[in-house]
């Protein structure tokens, strides 16, 4: 019962799972920091807004509305995905595509009908024991087929 327990923790999928929601939680943490020391504060500063949305409401009947708390979460989601987005997203995109190899796409190729070694449909010359390919006419239509 344990030693299944225990094979499925140190599995590999559920250790770098639990890595990366603590990492995401910390990272979480900085760029929620950064947002509300600096950019909602600048916010503020734009719409002449001085101080703190979340303390804005209104009322209706005796009852208040604090849409101050709401509209100050919105710009926090805002711009936390945006800090996001174009301070990780983006960066670790281009790192993918540069270190990533470009996939080929796979070539037709035909059987040689000297050695019927697999090769590129569009060649003139065998590769493997380097008899010319002239007119692919000639060739039985088996050795034409794709695969």
């Amino acid at each position: 019962m344990f030693k299944g327990f225990r094979g499925f923790l140190l599995r590999g999928n559920v250790v770098d799972l639990a890595v990366g929601i603590v990492i995401g939680a910390a990272f979480t943490a900085v760029v929620t920091g950064f947002v509300t020391a600096f950019l909602t504060p600048l916010i503020g500063v734009a719409t002449g807004a001085v101080g703190d949305y979340s303390k804005k409401a209104f009322e209706i009947g005796g009852t208040s509305f604090p849409y101050g708390a709401f509209l100050n979460a919105l710009i926090s989601f805002v711009l936390v995905s945006a800090v996001i987005y174009f301070a990780v997203v983006v960066p670790v995109g281009k790192l993918q595509n540069r270190f990533e190899p470009i996939k080929d796409v796979p070539v037709a190729k035909i059987d040689c009908p000297e050695c019927l070694s697999r090769i590129p449909a569009a060649a003139s010359r065998c590769s493997y024991c380097t008899s010319e390919l002239t007119g692919h006419a000639g060739l039985p239509p088996q050795s034409l087929q794709s695969h």
